[in-house]
C-alpha cells in the first residue's frame, strides 16, 4: 500500500472509530450546558427554593425550618431498582439555629444567609462529578409577591430604605410576606418501575381547609431507562396571596444566579452565552391562570454592570437583567407608539438591522408586553420606565416580548395562542441568537458586556389576579444545547 494511501486509511479508520464510539455512548456530553440533558438522567436531582418579595426568605415559616429542600437519589443497580436517598427529611427541615457543616457562624440565626447557605449544603449532598464541572439539581422557585412596605425589608434599587405607605402592592396586613407551609413526597418507586415524588404546600399558614387556599405543587415522575421527567406544575392564587410566581430552573452551579447576589448551586455546568446556545423543550399547558398570567415559556436571567462589568454582589452598582417570553394570549402588548416609554429604544432585525422606537412604520410594538429600564441608570433615553426597585436585591431590567412573526427566525412563537392551553409543543429556540440582539442599557463609551447567561427557567407569574386562579401544566425534555 502506496504511503498516501496508508494514510487515507488511517484518517478513514480513525473517523469511523470516532463514529461508532459516539454511537456508542449515544450522545456528546459537550455540547450540553444543563448536567441533566433532556431531564432523561434516572437519577433525579431536584431542589426547592421559596422567596418573598425581594429575593430574600425574612422569615420561616413555623415549624417548617428553612425554606430550602431537596430530593437527590441514584439507583441501586441495574437488576436492583431500589432508590438511594441522598438528602435525609432532617437535612430538610434545617432551620435557622440548628447547625450544619459548613455553617458560617455568622448565618446560624440570620434567615436570609442561613437559607443561602443552606442551599449550599444541599448541593454538596446532590453533587454530580462532570466535565467541565460538577452540577447540582434542577430548582423548583416558589415566590410570594406581597410586600409589606411597613416591614423596611426590602432595598430600593440596592439601597435599604425606610418603612413607607402602603398602596402599589398587595399585603393584607404584618405578616403577609410570610414563608409557605411546605410538604415533601419523596420520590418512590412503584412496582411498574415508575418513580415520582413531589413537593406541595400553601401560604395560608392559619388554615386546615384546602378552601380558598393558595396552592403550590410539583409532581415528577419518569419510567426507569424510558423518556424524560415530566414535571407536572400547579399554582393557585387566593385572596390574601394574589400575586405568586412558579418556576423550574436551571441556575448555575456556582456563583449568582439571576436575580441572587450570593453564590447558588444549580443545573448549569456551563453557563450559555450570547449567540452560541439553543433551548429546547416540551410544554403542556392546561389550565392558563387567567389573565395577569405571565406565562413564561422561557425566562432568562444573568446580573452585569451598567459599565458592562461582570456582577461582583455589590447591590447599588449590579444589575439583574432578564428576557421574558410570555405566551398568554390575553397578554396586551404594554409598548405602543403612544406610550413608547414602555418599548425599548430600539429593536435589532436578526439581519441586525437597528429600528428606533420613533419609527412607527417598522417598529415592531406589538412584539413587546413592556421594557424597563435600571433605576440606577444614569443616561436613560427619554421618555422611560424605570422596573420595580424592590423586587430584586439589586436594581434590574426587563425585556417581556410576546408572540410575533418579528420572532419566527429564532423558534419563537409567531402569533397569540401558539403553545397555550390544548397546543402541547416541543420549541427548539435559538435562544443564543435572540438575546444577542435584544437591546439592554449599557453606559455610552462602555465595552459591551459580554451575555453569559446564569438562569433559564420556565413557569408564570400570575400578577396580582382579581380573583382565585389557577394554572397548570408540565415541562419535560428541557435542553440547552451549545451552538
Amino acid at each position: 500500500m502506496a504511503l498516501g494511501n496508508l494514510m487515507y486509511f488511517w484518517v478513514v479508520a480513525a473517523n469511523l472509530l470516532v463514529f461508532c464510539g459516539s454511537l456508542v455512548n449515544g450522545k456528546d456530553s459537550s455540547v450540553w450546558a444543563v448536567g441533566d440533558p433532556g431531564m432523561q438522567r434516572d437519577g433525579l436531582r431536584v431542589a426547592f427554593e421559596a422567596w418573598n418579595f425581594c429575593n430574600e426568605v425574612g422569615e420561616e415559616a413555623p415549624g417548617m425550618g428553612s425554606p430550602r429542600a431537596a430530593d437527590c437519589f441514584d439507583l441501586s443497580s441495574e437488576n436492583d431498582h431500589s432508590l438511594i436517598h441522598k438528602v435525609t427529611e432532617g437535612d430538610n427541615k434545617l432551620g435557622i439555629g440548628k447547625p450544619f457543616p459548613g455553617l458560617n457562624p455568622k448565618a446560624l440565626n440570620n434567615p436570609d444567609l442561613y437559607a443561602a447557605e443552606k442551599e449550599i449544603y444541599l448541593g454538596s449532598l446532590c453533587q454530580v462529578s462532570d466535565t467541565p464541572k460538577p452540577w447540582q439539581f434542577w430548582m423548583v422557585m416558589l415566590k410570594n409577591g406581597n410586600y409589606d412596605t411597613k416591614s423596611g425589608l426590602c432595598p430600593e434599587n440596592g439601597k435599604k430604605v425606610p418603612p413607607f405607605k402602603p398602596g402599589r402592592f398587595p399585603c393584607f396586613g404584618s405578616g403577609c410576606m410570610n414563608q409557605p407551609v411546605f410538604y415533601h413526597m419523596p420520590t418512590s418507586l412503584d412496582g411498574n418501575g415508575v418513580m415520582k415524588g413531589g413537593f406541595n404546600g400553601t401560604y395560608e399558614l392559619d388554615s386546615n381547609s384546602d378552601s380558598g387556599n393558595s396552592y403550590f405543587e410539583v409532581v415528577w415522575e419518569k419510567k426507569i431507562g424510558s423518556g424524560s421527567w415530566v414535571f407536572a406544575h400547579k399554582l393557585r392564587t387566593s385572596k390574601k396571596y394574589p400575586w405568586l410566581m412558579l418556576y423550574l430552573r436551571a441556575d448555575a452551579t456556582e456563583g449568582y444566579s439571576g436575580g441572587y447576589h450570593y453564590d447558588t448551586r444549580g443545573m448549569l455546568k456551563t453557563l450559555p452565552e450570547s449567540p452560541n446556545f439553543k433551548v429546547r423543550l416540551t410544554l403542556d399547558i392546561k389550565q392558563g391562570g387567567g389573565p395577569k398570567s405571565q406565562f413564561y415559556l422561557i425566562d432568562i436571567g444573568s446580573c452585569w454592570k451598567n459599565n458592562g462589568a461582570p456582577c461582583d454582589g455589590d447591590v447599588l452598582t449590579d444589575v439583574t437583567r432578564y428576557s421574558e417570553m410570555i405566551i398568554n394570549p390575553e397578554t396586551q402588548a404594554w409598548c405602543s407608539p403612544t406610550s413608547i416609554g414602555n418599548c425599548p429604544p430600539y429593536h435589532i432585525t436578526p439581519s441586525n438591522e437597528k429600528i428606533h422606537r420613533n419609527d412607527t412604520a417598522n417598529f415592531p410594538y406589538g412584539a413587546y408586553h413592556y421594557y424597563c429600564s435600571p433605576g440606577n441608570a444614569q443616561h436613560l433615553e427619554q421618555p422611560n420606565s424605570t422596573c420595580d426597585p424592590y423586587s430584586n436585591p439589586q436594581a434590574q431590567e426587563l425585556v417581556q416580548l410576546l408572540p410575533h412573526p418579528i420572532w419566527a427566525e429564532y423558534g419563537y412563537p409567531t402569533k397569540k395562542g401558539d403553545g397555550w392551553i390544548g397546543d402541547k409543543r416541543t420549541w427548539e429556540l435559538d435562544l443564543g441568537g435572540l438575546a444577542s440582539r435584544l437591546y439592554f442599557y449599557q453606559d455610552p463609551g462602555t465595552t459591551p458586556a459580554r451575555r453569559v447567561w446564569t438562569s433559564l427557567d420556565v413557569g408564570t407569574e400570575i400578577f396580582v389576579s382579581t380573583k382565585d386562579e389557577v394554572a397548570e401544566w408540565t415541562l419535560s425534555d428541557f435542553n440547552v444545547i451549545l451552538t
